[in-house]
């Protein structure tokens, strides 16, 4: 099977859409979009062996990992679109914001203490950005140099709560980022308008 393509990648958040618009899913569901072109370069770097750590919002980085689309579609059709998990990929996420981080630098210490050459890729939001799980991770899987790449999406909100004004940042200012350039972490950036709410495909129920 050849690199996925960006039409694919629409193609199964669309379908599950109209799953998600018909009731068939019954289970939060969270879509990413705009984010494809940027995905697919950075994946470009990813080693069929290497260990994938994600978000609640990882179909696109289940896909481009490689594992088949049946899998994961089977998986969010029984309400699991936020937790998937596949082991034997060597691919997990949380829906805990920073669950997943200490998890990948523990990984990738193991990878390094048995002399293995794959790298360990970790995905966080601009929010998990700003926790202290997030940086103290980093400075110890940096000062021990464990094979860890962190890949930042930006999409300038936490759940519906706006990153800059949360934290009263300009809309230009990039101080973390200027962090992990000043320690040489090694680390990937973009950031995407979303096509979707935080959860679910737009249509929104006040109880």
């Amino acid at each position: 099977m050849g690199p996925i393509t960006k039409e694919a990648l629409i193609d199964f958040e669309e379908a599950l859409v109209r799953e998600f618009e018909q009731g068939r899913i019954r289970a939060p569901v969270h879509l990413s979009g705009n984010n494809e072109d940027a995905l697919i370069e950075i994946f470009k770097e990813v080693g069929p062996s290497d260990w994938m750590f994600s978000t609640w919002r990882s179909h696109y980085h289940a896909l481009l990992k490689g594992i088949p689309r049946e899998k994961i579609w089977d998986e969010c059709i029984r309400g699991n679109s936020i937790t998937l998990c596949f082991p034997e990929d060597r691919f997990f996420t949380s829906a805990i914001v920073g669950g997943i981080i200490p998890i990948a630098v523990g990984v990738a210490a193991g990878v390094k203490m048995s002399g293995g050459n794959e790298k360990v890729w970790c995905f966080v939001g601009d929010m998990a950005l700003e926790t202290g799980i997030f940086w103290e991770s980093v400075k110890y899987a940096h000062a021990n140099a464990y094979p860890v790449r962190w890949v930042i999406e930006d999409n300038d909100f936490s759940t519906s709560t706006p990153s800059r004004e949360t934290w009263a940042r300009p809309e230009d200012d990039k101080t973390m980022l200027r962090v992990l350039d000043l320690l040489g972490v090694p680390y990937k950036y973009y950031f995407y308008k979303r096509k979707y709410p935080h959860q679910g495909i737009g249509k929104w129920v006040a109880f």
